[in-house]
């Protein structure tokens, strides 16, 4: 089964002096088990535009579908036996990032 976690960030700035470290080590722990897909950060929700050419509508805004102060600043593509399992790899990132997290199942191939 495959996985996305979410990393939500804020204004906040939960960032700790260790947290790339921890994430270092959190990405090889991964690889080493067989479950890293793939991960990266995304920029903020500054940076986004929305797009609808549904019917060929054509509107291009730079906006973010996320108003509020919290938006996604990237993501973990992983590899579970089990959605228990998934919701510990998660615990783990959380923890590691210093940041709440988002899990969903991953339906693409």
């Amino acid at each position: 089964m495959r996985f996305i976690i979410y990393v939500i960030d804020g204004s906040s700035n939960t960032a700790t002096g260790t947290e790339m470290q921890d994430i270092d080590a959190f990405n090889a722990k991964l690889e080493a088990n067989g479950q890293f897909i793939f991960a990266a950060g995304i920029g903020d929700r500054g940076s986004a535009t929305l797009i609808d050419n549904r019917l060929g509508a054509g509107v291009s805004e730079a906006a973010s579908l996320q108003p509020g102060p919290e938006h996604y600043s990237g993501f973990w593509l992983i590899k579970a036996d089990s959605l228990e399992q998934a919701k510990e790899i998660a615990a783990e990132g959380s923890r590691c990032c210093n940041r709440r997290v988002e899990l969903r199942p991953f339906l693409g191939q």
